[in-house]
Order: C-alpha cells, then structure tokens, then sequence
C-alpha cells in the first residue's frame, strides 16, 4: 500500500517536473531584466475620473499601482470612462416595492504612452454588487453607496490585473519618436 503511494507521487512529480520552468510570477523581474511589473506599474499615471463613483476608482487605481506613495515620473497614462446602471430584479408582491437592487458597472479603460501615440492595450471590465433596499431611505441610499464602493475596488482589481499582465508578457512597444519637420 505504502508503495503504491510512493509511486503514485514519484509519477505526479514526473510529470510535473517539466513544467516548472514555464510559470513566471506576475509580479516578477521582466523577461527582457529591464526592470519589474512593479516598477512599470508605479509610472501609470491615472487620469482623472469623474463623478462619485469614479472618485472611488480613481482612489482605489492609484493605490492599486503605486501604493507606495514614491513619485515617479510618468510613462503611461490610464484613462477610465464608467457607465452605471441600477436594477431591480427583486419586487415586493405587497406593496410594489424594490426589495434587492444590483449596480451593474462598467469600465472602458485604454493605456497610452505619456507622450502620445496609440494605445498600448484597450480593454472594459463589469462588475455587479448587489444590495438590499429597506423602507428606510438613508439606509437604502447607504447601502446603495456601500455597493459602488464595492464595484470600484472590484473594477480596480480587475483593470490593475490585465495591465500587470501585459508589462508581465514583455515590454509594451515604445512611444512613438516625435515627428521633426524640416525648415525650409
């Protein structure tokens, strides 16, 4: 029995062996040594996002890329646009009320070259946070606020994820050289 065992995992590890080269860690050195994702993700500069809901964002991507409150010169700039919406699927048979109300969030992000030129990577996320409504409005409107702020750390995550994961898989391609005009 022992050595049924044994080898059962002596044949696990044979087959495992080959793969341990291939996995990198996301936020490790980058392929190429120029650097780090980490040190990639500190020069994201976050453009403003407007309305509450993209105050909550905004905060939540800053910490999320450079958390560590160093200045560092920009090389990227990150621009979010958000679109919200409310549902209610659960309604109260007795008095024609909401009960539960989801916050569905979408986020249209592109990274570009703090100088300019095309974007490097364009991609949206959705996010959905549900809440229970009362009869008690500031409750309700609480609650409400409570599942926005959930929304945005989720989109956060989500947004900081595929972005590392591109610095992760090489360099992005360099800013375009600016176009020089000759005199005449």
């Amino acid at each position: 029995m022992r050595s049924k065992k044994a080898l059962w995992a002596f044949g696990l590890f044979l087959l495992a062996a080959p793969l341990a080269g291939c996995i990198q860690p996301l936020y490790g050195p980058l392929a190429d040594g120029g650097g780090s994702v980490a040190t990639e993700m500190q020069a994201v500069s976050i453009e403003p996002i407007g309305d509450r809901l993209g105050h909550y964002l905004e905060n939540e991507l800053i910490f999320g890329f450079n958390g560590t409150g160093s200045r560092v010169p920009p090389r990227y700039r990150l621009f979010v646009s958000l679109s919200e919406s409310t549902q209610t699927p659960l309604v109260d048979t007795v008095t024609g009320q909401a009960s539960a109300a989801n916050v569905l969030v979408t986020a249209n992000f592109r990274l570009e070259h703090a100088t300019g030129g095309p974007p490097i990577y364009k991609d949206s996320a959705t996010v959905v946070a549900s809440y229970d409504r009362t009869t008690q409005r500031f409750a309700s409107v609480r609650a409400a606020r409570d599942a926005e702020i959930r929304d945005a750390e989720r989109l956060a995550d989500q947004i900081r994820t595929r972005i590392a994961a591109i610095f992760a898989a090489g360099a992005p391609p360099q800013a375009p050289a600016p176009v020089v005009v000759p005199k005449s």
